[in-house]
């Protein structure tokens, strides 16, 4: 596991199966195992989609559930398979 701050307020998490691009504290966008590329769907602040935009570099992406983006930072059994949040 490597952790490299990218910019001001900005750190990429190495996880070794995928890269996790956080702004601030929240993670917000990751690069998965086959190169792929996934951002949260949920708003945040202008700073940080300026900060998720740069990251990304123009690239194309999925954007996908801030759920799937937790899940990569929670052991598998934590999330469903489908990434949908499950609420009791």
């Amino acid at each position: 596991m490597k952790l490299k701050q990218t910019g001001s307020n900005q750190t990429e998490l190495d996880l070794g199966f995928a890269q996790i691009f956080f702004s601030y504290e929240t993670p917000v966008a990751a690069r998965l195992t086959d190169g792929s590329l996934v951002r949260t769907d949920e708003r945040y602040s202008v700073t940080t989609t300026k900060h998720i935009n740069k990251w990304l570099q123009g690239c194309d992406c999925e954007t996908v559930s801030q759920y799937r983006i937790d899940c990569l930072l929670t052991s598998a059994s934590e999330c469903n398979a489908d990434y949908e949040e499950v609420t009791a």
